[in-house]
């Protein structure tokens, strides 16, 4: 789906080669700082699925959440020393993609003075079986919800997709987005509620979001 990881990971560390060894994302952070740029292709190779989908389900184009995620890492390498030892790595890497995206949809707006998001969209939804929350995610109702994700407003796509499509805690959401906790679940009710009257004419009996 994402094309050649490795292509992508020469382009944004040139000369890394394929390893085997498994660290803790701890180890992996001070490998990188002492210069070891086979440490940082072991972070990508963790973290460039889940961001990668998470950038999809922002800006509803594989092209462009290919692109943007390879910024993403081009920006977490260049900063990686300023990341704090408190804060979790994916935390860390999902601001960095948040940002990347705010950026282009921002650019967006003032370039086309809306964000088109859903011309033909062809959003892959998880197969897998989903929470609650998702089950009402499928394949039949993926060009809808596409739609309706381009129809809120930025903070209520950002909290419904990192809490609802992704599943991240409060704590974590709070941390990528610099976000009360109180304020994001404000965003997501309204953005549920917004979603659902969206989709509701869509949704089987018992479905709920």
């Amino acid at each position: 789906m994402y094309g050649d990881r490795e292509a992508t990971m020469e382009a944004i560390v040139p000369g890394v080669h394929p390893g085997t060894a498994t660290k803790t994302s701890g180890d992996l952070v001070a490998r990188v700082r002492n210069g070891d740029q086979e440490a940082f292709r072991l972070i990508f190779d963790r973290y460039s699925r889940p961001l990668m989908s998470f950038l999809y389900d922002m800006v509803g184009k594989r092209d462009l959440a290919e692109e943007l995620a390879q910024e993403a890492f081009v920006r977490a390498y260049k900063n990686i020393g300023g990341l704090r030892d408190e804060t979790k790595l994916s935390t860390w890497l999902f601001g960095i993609a948040k940002n990347c995206a705010r950026e282009h949809l921002r650019t967006r707006i003032r370039d086309d003075h809306k964000v088109d998001l859903d011309d033909d969209p062809v959003i892959e939804l998880k197969d897998k079986a989903l929470p609650p929350e998702g089950e009402l995610l499928n394949k039949e109702l993926s060009g809808v919800i596409q739609s309706a994700l381009a129809g809120l407003d930025e903070d209520k796509r950002l909290v419904f997709v990192l809490k609802v499509l992704h599943q991240h805690s409060y704590e974590e959401i709070s941390g990528i987005t610099g976000s009360s906790i109180p304020k994001l679940k404000t965003d997501l009710h309204r953005a549920r509620a917004e979603m659902r009257k969206r989709i509701k004419p869509y949704l089987g009996v018992g479905n709920e979001l």
